[in-house]
């Protein structure tokens, strides 16, 4: 996104999600909800599909800053989200959400929510959003009154908000990806829980499900734009890029 830059990204990817889910914290805040998952959240063959559980978390996460009376006059930017998959719940499925702050940096934090259902944990996701100022996007520091509500489950851990998928080789081929006015938000820019849809789109021609996946956040789009779709990998791999021109938008890497 580029209202939220905080540093140039290394080459390379980092590795896929720890299989060992994160447990809850010891203490601080944990906000726990329960979804049903319907029949708009599925795939043809009854599948909860990761755009949903994307729009889960930002749901979860939207509700839990609403119960903690959240007043500071700040904007969440998503820089990048990273899922670890054991088993996905299915139509009809009861799911319960824990989400807590795992971890922070200067101007962001990370939040992990665990989706579990009636036998454990199934999906964990490790989010890093970025403060922002209303009105202008440029990053501010999270402040005291942050810390005092969600600090104490981050238990000093840090993290850092910088981006690591590679860019794609050369000028990879690639096809249109049509914009809908459903897909923009509040925010006046397409919501983050389309960049998981472009996933799935990718996903319904593989063959395969990942048991990790994660979406880096480059830049905004924004009404106008004209996205192409890029991908390449084989076997158990995949990347995935929303590009203009050669600039990036998003970036996905899924792994078996």
């Amino acid at each position: 996104m580029e209202s939220a830059q905080p540093g140039n990204p290394p080459p390379g990817s980092p590795p896929p999600p720890d299989p060992a889910f994160r447990p809850l914290p010891d203490g601080g805040r944990v906000f726990a909800t329960a979804r049903t998952v319907r029949s708009t959240d599925v795939t043809p063959d009854g599948r909860l599909r990761l755009d949903a559980v994307a729009r889960y978390l930002q749901e979860a996460a939207e509700d839990d800053l609403t119960e903690a009376g959240w007043q500071e006059p700040c904007d969440w930017l998503l820089r990048r989200c990273a899922v670890a998959v054991r088993a996905f719940p299915r139509y009809g499925d009861q799911v319960r959400l824990s989400t807590f702050c795992s971890a922070t940096g200067p101007r962001w934090a990370e939040r992990t929510t665990t989706l579990a259902g009636r036998d454990g944990d199934l999906i964990q996701a490790r989010a890093v959003w970025v403060a922002t100022e209303p009105g202008t996007g440029q990053p501010r520091p999270l402040g005291p009154e942050f810390h005092r509500v969600y600090g104490p489950a981050a238990a000093g851990r840090s993290v850092t908000a910088r981006l690591f998928h590679p860019p794609p080789d050369g000028t990879p081929a690639s096809r249109a990806w049509p914009l809908r006015a459903s897909d923009f938000d509040p925010a006046g820019h397409v919501n983050n829980t389309v960049h998981w849809a472009v996933v799935e789109d990718v996903l319904a021609g593989a063959g395969w499900l990942p048991a990790s996946a994660e979406v880096e956040y480059h830049r905004q789009i924004r009404p106008g734009q004209r996205p192409r779709l890029a991908t390449s990998g084989s076997g158990g791999e995949l990347r995935l890029w929303l590009l203009a021109g050669r600039q990036r938008l998003a970036s996905a890497y899924l792994a078996r």
